[in-house]
């Protein structure tokens, strides 16, 4: 089956590893085999990777992407998945690392992507939780 993509004016994607960027106008591709492809809201930097979820991310994201060796890629990521769980105790969010885990041992790197996002959203809600409400987003960071 097709995936079918409508894309913004000017939004980025990227389709096997090649950063490609939407014109003008809206746009509709439909792609008729496999590829690895990401919208511009899925794409995270390096830098932006601050965060023990979303360096777990990362690693699945350039193994999803066909970036980087292999094998270090996954070492990043097994170390970084593992330390991730040694911190957290909910059951349900430990459940969705060993599901991250098993998706990615399988090559099925999208769906670990998004069991990521699921625990880029439980860190997220956790620190901003035990953060002080009147400090600013830059307080936080600094």
């Amino acid at each position: 089956m097709p995936l079918k993509l409508s894309l913004r004016p000017g939004e980025k994607f990227v389709v096997n590893g090649a950063v490609m960027q939407n014109g003008d106008r809206r746009a509709a591709l439909s792609l008729k085999n496999r590829a690895s492809i990401l919208r511009e809201k899925d794409i995270m930097l390096p830098e932006d990777a601050q965060s023990p979820a979303r360096r777990i991310y990362f690693p699945v994201m350039l193994l999803y992407l066909g970036e980087g060796v292999v094998e270090d890629v996954y070492a990043e990521f097994a170390a970084r998945l593992a330390e991730f769980m040694g911190a957290v105790r909910d059951p349900e969010i430990l459940t969705e690392c060993v599901g991250v885990s098993r998706d990615v041992m399988m090559g099925e790197y999208y769906r670990a992507l998004m069991r990521c996002r699921k625990l880029i959203v439980y860190e997220t809600e956790k620190l901003d939780a035990h953060v002080d409400p009147g400090l600013s987003a830059r307080g936080r960071a600094g």
